[in-house]
């Protein structure tokens, strides 16, 4: 008879070895639990399962009603054998329909999110939920329970120690398994329901290997099919300013220098790869490393242009009764923009204890704006917020899907507005195409 236990990542099959794929084996990969117990169920041999009583059933209510789109999720994701991503947009309640899966499933679980925003936002959300105790695994905390809550760096380093403990894995932000060591982590729990919540899927070989380790795509909308509904309104319009005469003459200067070595190199950036191909290429060529030094300086004039701070100011003064968000690419604008406009800053370089007292600020209406960099792009819950303003990003749909995310949340009488100001005829004119291709 065989047995299967957990040990540090890895699924041991103690008895003969066991033919999953074409090449019997008495080890696998944790993630392979499932897989490992649907073959020996269709052999029709028993087998005794250490596993499994290592991790305990939860039994907890609460007095959620989903939405029907929620229902409709939910169900999709128990059809593919409750493994799989579900894709809803910033606002429609995410959160929500993980706690009614954990609620329906009975199970231990494992909360997975980016940020200690958000340890701190499911922790609240499933805390208040089923009103039991919920653990956090993170740098500054270690409190295991049965329904625990941690960070994706928390769970890379405790995963062989945590593997082996949890029913259900529950992925917020799943498109952060893109990263290999994110992967790694996942291979290494056992956890046999596997749930992916985003509302931005990636793209390509990131895409593939979610569906080894989570599950196919069972369900996704777009934002733009519950506006108006359970989200609010919503227009998106691209402001487009001219920079100044003497930034104007500077960035050409630059632009020039970058052009003419890629026409001497006979070199085409036809896309991303052809790009990072020239990034490596400087690693060892000085005249590709000073072209891109020269675009990375007129990119740096066309993302933080004068008009665009002018624009702001004249923005914010038209808008003084709304609730604002000002993101940008970088830092140095972030600062400028609070010492120019007298607002707050949020960056990565601000403590737990400010940004909170910054965000509990602007929900009770002592300020009107803040301005960021990237630290808002995903998990901050600002339902008020009804004015997002894009001076410069990056060419990534999935961060202007997630900026756009942040006024999305449906207030009585709310229509969010999301402008994205890029400076004309400049490259981040392309940048600007890229990332609302998927809109």
């Amino acid at each position: 008879m065989r047995v299967l236990r957990y040990q540090g990542g890895t699924l041991v099959v103690e008895g003969p070895p066991l033919d999953l794929d074409g090449q019997p084996r008495s080890n696998y990969s944790a993630h392979l639990y499932h897989a490992v117990k649907q073959r020996l169920d269709e052999l029709g041999e028993p087998y005794l399962d250490h596993v499994a009583s290592g991790m305990p059933r939860v039994r907890v209510s609460s007095n959620i009603q989903l939405r029907k789109y929620q229902r409709e999720a939910l169900q999709a994701w128990r059809e593919a054998g409750r493994r799989g991503v579900v894709v809803l947009p910033t606002g429609a309640g995410k959160t929500v329909l993980a706690v009614k899966a954990l609620e329906e499933e009975g199970c231990s679980a494992l909360v997975v999110v980016p940020t200690l925003v958000l340890v701190e936002q499911w922790r609240r959300a499933l805390e208040e939920a089923f009103q039991v105790s919920v653990g956090a695994i993170t740098g500054e905390e270690r409190t295991l329970g049965a329904i625990t809550v941690t960070t994706y760096n928390s769970a890379r380093l405790r995963c062989g120690e945590l593997g082996g403990r949890f029913q259900m894995l529950v992925l917020d932000e799943v498109h952060h398994l893109s990263a290999q060591g994110n992967q790694m982590m996942a291979r290494c729990f056992a956890a046999p329901l596997r749930l992916g919540l985003t509302a931005t899927p990636p793209e390509g070989d990131a895409l593939e290997a979610i569906r080894t380790l989570v599950g196919p795509k069972v369900y996704e909308l777009e934002p733009s099919h519950l506006a108006g509904t359970h989200l609010a309104d919503y227009q998106v319009k691209t402001v487009r300013l001219s920079l100044k005469p003497q930034e104007r003459e500077e960035y050409q200067r630059l632009m020039k220098i970058y052009r003419g070595f890629l026409t001497r190199r006979n070199i085409r950036i036809r896309g991303p790869r052809d790009f990072l191909a020239l990034v490596r290429r400087s690693g060892r060529d000085p005249e590709a490393r000073r072209a891109l030094q020269a675009r990375r300086e007129a990119m740096d004039i066309a993302l933080n242009s004068e008009s665009k701070v002018e624009y702001v100011k004249r923005v914010l003064e038209a808008h003084r009764g709304e609730k604002v968000l000002v993101f940008t690419r970088e830092n140095p604008l972030v600062y400028r923009l609070s010492r120019e406009l007298l607002v707050p800053a949020i960056t990565h370089l601000t403590s737990r204890d400010e940004r909170n007292e910054i965000l509990d600020r602007f929900h009770q209406g002592t300020y009107r704006c803040i301005v960021t960099s990237r630290v808002l792009d995903e998990g901050v819950d600002v339902p008020d917020a009804s004015l997002a303003i894009i001076l410069s990003g990056s060419g990534s749909p999935r961060q202007f899907i997630q900026r756009l995310g942040r006024v999305l949340r449906k207030k009585a009488g709310k229509t969010a507005t999301l402008l994205e100001v890029v400076s004309e005829g400049t490259g981040e004119e392309y940048i600007s195409r890229r990332r609302r291709r998927r809109r």
